[in-house]
């Protein structure tokens, strides 16, 4: 099982009668969150201390020194500037550790005025987990960031997942078997468990699988009345019965989330979208070794590069790329859900114009749901307020894309008519989308503490203000031309820190002024040797003004920040509604962008038990062939639950090299895609719905948990001979490999029997075993393929081609020739082969080879007549006349 996060230990640090306020305050703090790192705001740096400043400074690389001391021993500290968090932060959470944002909640000015020795307020708001990150630099724009939560009532278990980021929520009920194909669907960052589910063995398998930190909780948490009374809490709801009918561990599960974001998010609610329940039959289950195996998502090195996903993704958003990952990584089992995704993709495919106009207008939005996320929980800046304008924007301009194409007979689909109807924007959203466009900068900064981001013209008391702290010198000089103008006397209007702005004028200048009565509007405020200094009301409040102008622009661009901010707050589910829309229109849009590109077509799905597909080709594969400049041979296959006019289960046999894993892995694939509503790369392709998706092919071991390479697959045989039905697809690749020869294939017998007999399920079964193509004659509903090979002047040539009937060898001494074993080796081996297939016993007679015959190297050949002669031969030197005469000599000497 993945650990636990990375946490401090808990030392005791309790306050003590020499410490300090501030270290009282940090203390205080770090009692609420003893397992986390504690980053602790004092001015323009997070300070760390204690233990806290020693791990930090191991893992972040940052300097370790002393300050003060606490219970008669200097205090650890480190910091880092608050301008670069994030980057810290980012590798903290790589590293599994989590962290509380320990925050300035007052400004400094404000605690002075409570003393000289007030603190400044801080508290904790907010802690920073894998799972709950939201911050854009510390994303992958195109991956989602999914929290999870598993639980277990009554004999059935559940699944809860948020995507914090973003706000959607998902809920999954299921049995036992099957938590560990639903976790990994969704592969979450991090993993919420009840601590009473840590003992239990056989959920550590699916754990480990789901690829998230697991994060244990009190099993307290778990409890379905607790459960359900904070998650009416977290909705704002009296009841959970309009989201649907929860089980008790689905109930259970949601708990755990809303506690984690309670503790996490410091009492912010999040915007969440109401959860999306998905029954354990809607979609298509895969479990963690078979969407390793495959490469779906990830390579079997962890990477997005190389996989099926990589490879199809022609999206142009992030939120259409998440949403075509989702699409991938958990494809449907119901044949109608399945057919409406496939007739949006053939409806854009059809209109390459309109596909490309679509295209282009959706690279010109940006990640609303991510973006509305930030500013429900307040992180977010004056760059998502424009994210969410460009977002509203666009959709728009497709509704007016789309408009002259909604006939009712050659309209857009179903599922794109959906979408559409989304992006029809309500009256609440057009305004806060005109607001936006009025009164948002075009380039707005990130933060809303560096202003500017307000447009001139929309606030006319921030124009104002921004006037007299930008052009106060123009303001003042037009003060003092109307001074003039009304006292006749030649002003000038000075400055300083005493009286701030004043009008100064010679003494003989204002000898009238100084005779004028108490309705003069020059009011004297000091005399000097030569000079006279006066002021006016007007001049007195424009000092003040001027002043404070910059503060008063800063804080009114906030007030205005704020309150659109809480307007999206407000807007969040019809936000939300839009940027799935719009993400879903990219993903729609790229598959059949795909399809275009590499002459995909539209598969036929249904409720039967048939697999037929003809001209097959291996995606991935095949992108990488065809870079290289070489092309890819497409197979047929084809396979029938019920027998009935294709067998039900396929020996593949043939050589080493020749293909036979990428033709399971690719007939594998083909379902993947059919049933996620995209086009598969084949001449033509029928699929009765899987329900089940299973691939054994490939070798690993455990050691971590005692297993070998051969308990390894064992124990994924197991899974598959208990799970699968005879709905199910199965590949399976040398089974019984990692043991002895009759073992090994007593083991394949008995499982290709089993899935033929009992399991029923549509098998494709490769082997080198060749015995099992006996089977073909013994059981009523299995063939024979093989990958066809051929030797040609000495050297094996793969033809890559799957061709009825069982193959006559393996070619294995051809492939480790071809691999570079040394000449020797190779010989050796040709020669045990040759004994072993020319006797029928072959154990008697592998006792008359010698033991070390390999060792010492076959002899040079002894060179003959006949090849000196051929040695001494100059072709270029010889008459036609010469060059038959030595061509008789040397017939002769062969003969001889």
């Amino acid at each position: 099982m993945n650990a636990p996060l990375s946490h401090p230990p808990k030392a005791e640090l309790k306050p003590d009668t020499g410490t300090t306020p501030v270290m009282a305050q940090f203390l205080a703090a770090k009692a609420g969150q003893p397992d986390a790192i504690l980053f602790f705001r004092m001015g323009d740096f997070y300070e760390l201390f204690f233990k806290d400043a020693e791990i930090a400074s191991a893992a972040l690389g940052i300097t370790l020194t002393k300050r003060g001391k606490h219970q008669g021993e200097d205090i650890p500290m480190a910091g880092v500037p608050v301008h670069a968090l994030d980057g810290y932060l980012a590798r903290l959470i790589r590293q599994g550790f989590k962290v509380a944002i320990c925050e300035q909640l007052e400004d400094p000015a404000e605690a002075r005025k409570r003393g000289s020795k007030a603190v400044v307020h801080r508290d904790i708001v907010r802690v920073v987990t894998p799972g709950t990150l939201t911050e854009d630099t510390l994303l992958d724009a195109r991956g989602a960031n999914r929290l999870a939560a598993a639980a277990v009532r009554k004999g059935r278990a559940a699944v809860a997942v948020v995507e914090l980021s973003a706000g959607a929520v998902d809920s999954v009920a299921c049995d036992l078997a099957d938590l560990g194909a639903v976790l990994a669907a969704f592969r979450p960052s991090e993993v919420l468990v009840p601590d009473r589910l840590f003992s239990d063995e056989a959920l550590k398998g699916a754990l480990d699988g789901s690829g998230g930190v697991v994060q244990a909780m009190p099993q307290a948490l778990a409890e379905p009345v607790a459960s359900r009374d904070r998650v009416q809490r977290l909705y704002g709801v009296s009841a959970l019965d309009g989201f649907g009918a929860f089980e008790e561990a689905e109930v259970s599960a949601l708990g755990l989330i809303a506690a984690y974001l309670e503790t996490t998010q410091a009492g912010k609610i999040p915007a969440l979208a109401p959860p999306r329940r998905s029954g354990e039959t809607g979609f298509l289950a895969i479990d963690p070794a078979t969407r390793l195996s495959l490469e779906i998502d990830r390579t079997q090195r962890g990477e997005r590069d190389g996989s099926l996903l990589h490879c199809i993704d022609r999206t142009v958003t992030a939120g259409g790329a998440r949403a075509l990952a989702e699409r991938i990584s958990r494809p449907l089992r119901d044949p109608t859900a399945i057919n409406h995704g496939l007739d949006a993709v053939e409806w854009l495919l059809e209109r390459r114009d309109l596909r490309g106009d679509l295209r282009e207008a959706l690279r010109a939005s940006a990640d609303v749901a991510r973006a509305t996320s930030r500013l429900a929980l307040g992180r977010g800046g004056p760059r998502d307020l424009s994210a969410i304008r460009s977002g509203l924007a666009t959709a728009q301009m497709l509704a007016g894309l789309f408009a002259p194409s909604r006939d009712p007979l050659t309209g857009p689909s179903a599922r794109l008519a959906a979408c559409l109807d989304r992006l029809a924007l309500e009256a609440d959203t057009s305004h806060l989308l005109a607001d936006l466009t009025d009164g948002l900068v075009d380039e707005p900064p990130h933060l809303p503490r560096d202003g500017g981001y307000v447009r001139p013209g929309h606030r006319p008391e921030l124009d104002a203000a921004r006037t007299l702290r930008d052009d106060s010198r123009r303001v003042v000089a037009d003060l003092e031309a109307r001074a003039v103008a009304e006292s006749g006397v030649p002003f000038k209007v000075r400055h300083n820190a005493v009286l701030g702005y004043f009008l100064e004028a010679s003494a003989k200048a204002a000898e009238g002024l100084l005779r004028a009565g108490p309705d003069s509007p020059f009011i004297h405020r000091q005399t000097l040797a030569s000079q006279v200094r006066f002021t006016t009301v007007e001049l007195s409040e424009l000092d003040a003004k001027i002043s404070q102008a910059g503060h008063r622009a800063l804080a009114m661009e906030g007030e205005t920040f704020e309150g659109w901010r809480r307007e999206v707050a407000r807007l969040a589910g019809p936000l939300q509604g839009v940027a799935e829309a719009l993400a879903e229109l990219d993903a729609h849009a790229a598959l059949a962008e795909w399809a275009q590109e590499v002459g995909a077509v539209r598969p036929a799905v249904d409720d039967s038990l048939c697999f037929a597909v003809e001209a097959g080709r291996h995606p991935v594969v095949e992108a990488a062939v065809k870079a290289q400049g070489a092309p890819y041979t497409p197979n047929n296959c084809k396979l029938a639950g019920d027998g009935v006019g294709a067998s039900r289960l396929s020996i593949v046999t043939g050589p080493n090299m020749a293909g036979k894993s990428t033709f399971l892995r690719q007939n594998a694939l083909l379902v993947v895609l059919a049933q996620a509503g995209a086009f598969v790369p084949a001449r033509s392709m029928r699929l009765g719905v899987v329900d089940r998706l299973f691939s054994r092919v490939g070798a690993g071991d455990d050691l971590a948990r005692g297993r070998s390479t051969f308990m390894m697959e064992m124990v994924e045989t197991a899974a598959i001979l208990t799970q699968a039905t005879p709905h199910s697809f199965v590949v399976l690749d040398e089974i019984g490999r990692g043991t002895a020869t009759y073992d090994g294939l007593a083991i394949a017998w008995a499982t290709a029997e089993a899935l033929h007999e009992t399991n029923r399920a549509r098998t494709l079964f490769a082997t080198h075993y060749h015995e099992l193509a006996r089977l073909e004659e013994r059981l009523d509903h299995v063939c024979n393929l093989s990958m066809k090979a051929r030797e040609w002047n000495g050297e094996l040539v793969f033809l890559h081609e799957a061709a009825p009937g069982a193959a006559d060898r393996s070619y294995g001494v051809q492939v480790a020739k071809l691999a570079g074993v040394p000449t020797a080796v190779v010989g050796r081996a040709r020669e045990v082969l040759d004994r072993l297939e020319s006797e029928k016993a072959a154990t008697a007679r592998l006792d008359d080879l010698p033991l070390f015959a390999m060792a010492e190297p076959a002899p040079p050949p002894m060179k003959s007549a006949l090849d000196d002669a051929v040695a001494a031969i100059d072709p270029d030197e010889l008459t036609p006349r010469e060059a038959l005469e030595a061509l008789y000599r040397l017939k002769g000497l062969s003969r001889s």
